[in-house]
């Protein structure tokens, strides 16, 4: 195996939170108090600070974003001779289990849609695409749930592809994770909004090229802005396993809940238990499938203790 080349060159510009801060200037903080309530995670709490010191100037750049993008595509239609239809942008937002995907994904989407510009957010989960359970275990791989070959990818590109073509009514299919399965009667109406949040594990993953060059296309191809929830392995594991903790006590006592089984373990064995999930399961995924995507995002934002932003890398323009 080759070793891997040394190269100076860093296609990120990294931001202390201090100078990440400061790029706010004047936005707004539209939030209170009760919506932060209800943004944030079971085990994650969405302080002020935080939207203020770190969201509040990244919803200003993605507002940017937006704009510009609309603005280029209008008149790329414009030149085409094409007329002018609506085409949502559409942002990825990837990271390992319990690094705060879904609540990152709510104060964006909460912040976004109070832009004057585009207040039509849709947020869309990827594990809606999950194929169900009976497929998972005909196939054997209920272990592998998550890891990129349990997800529909043809129907995932196919509602991407809708949505991005400025279709009305595209159907996404809804995720319950009380039965941790998909929702065969419950569908996701995406009807041409202003931004689409696609939020997943594999979002920025590759697809394998073959060697004839008639590729199908990447989901990240379907992206005009990507984020990357990044943080230490050590962290993202005793946030999993508080995780599971914190479910053990509410969600699993659900007796519809695929896990209710587990709402009668000791706290220890509910440790050990949440333990093994993660560094057998999870922590395999994210070493083999999301870790390596990290760098194909525009913007990693890099989570310390208590899930506070620390830095956030910016891609060169």
């Amino acid at each position: 195996m080759n070793p891997r080349p040394t190269v100076a060159f860093s296609p990120y510009a990294i931001y202390s939170r201090e100078e990440w801060a400061r790029l706010r200037a004047d936005t707004p903080m539209t939030l209170s108090e009760a919506d932060l309530e209800n943004l944030s995670g079971l085990t994650e709490r969405v302080s002020t600070e935080e939207v203020v010191e770190v969201y509040l100037p990244l919803s200003r750049l993605l507002n940017l974003y937006v704009e510009a993008t609309q603005g280029l595509h209008g008149e790329t239609e414009r030149f085409l001779r094409k007329g002018n239809h609506k085409v949502p942008f559409i942002l990825g937002l990837a990271g390992s289990v319990a690094a705060g995907k879904s609540t990152t994904a709510r104060v964006l989407q909460a912040l976004l849609a109070r832009w004057p510009s585009h207040p039509h957010v849709e947020l869309v989960p990827t594990d809606g695409f999950l194929f169900s359970n009976a497929v998972l275990e005909a196939r054997g791989l209920m272990v592998r749930k998550g890891f990129p070959e349990s997800y529909d990818l043809t129907r995932l590109l196919n509602f991407l592809d809708a949505v991005k073509s400025g279709k009305a009514g595209v159907e996404a299919p809804v995720y319950s994770h009380l039965i941790y399965d998909v929702l065969p009667d419950q569908m996701l109406t995406v009807d041409q909004p202003d931004i689409v949040i696609v939020e997943g594990l594999n979002v920025l993953q590759p697809a394998k090229l073959p060697k004839d060059g008639e590729a199908i296309p990447f989901v990240s191809d379907f992206f005009d802005f990507s984020i990357y929830i990044d943080a230490a392995e050590a962290l993202v594991e005793r946030w999993y396993v508080e995780r599971f903790l914190r479910l053990r006590q509410t969600a699993f006592r659900d007796p519809a809940s695929y896990f209710h089984r587990y709402a009668t373990l000791s706290e220890e064995e509910a440790r050990a238990t949440g333990l093994e999930i993660w560094q057998t399961i999870n922590l395999v995924n994210l070493k083999d499938n999301i870790l390596p995507t990290r760098q194909r995002a525009d913007l990693i934002l890099r989570k310390g203790e208590d899930h506070a932003v620390e830095s956030v890398s910016l891609r060169k323009l």
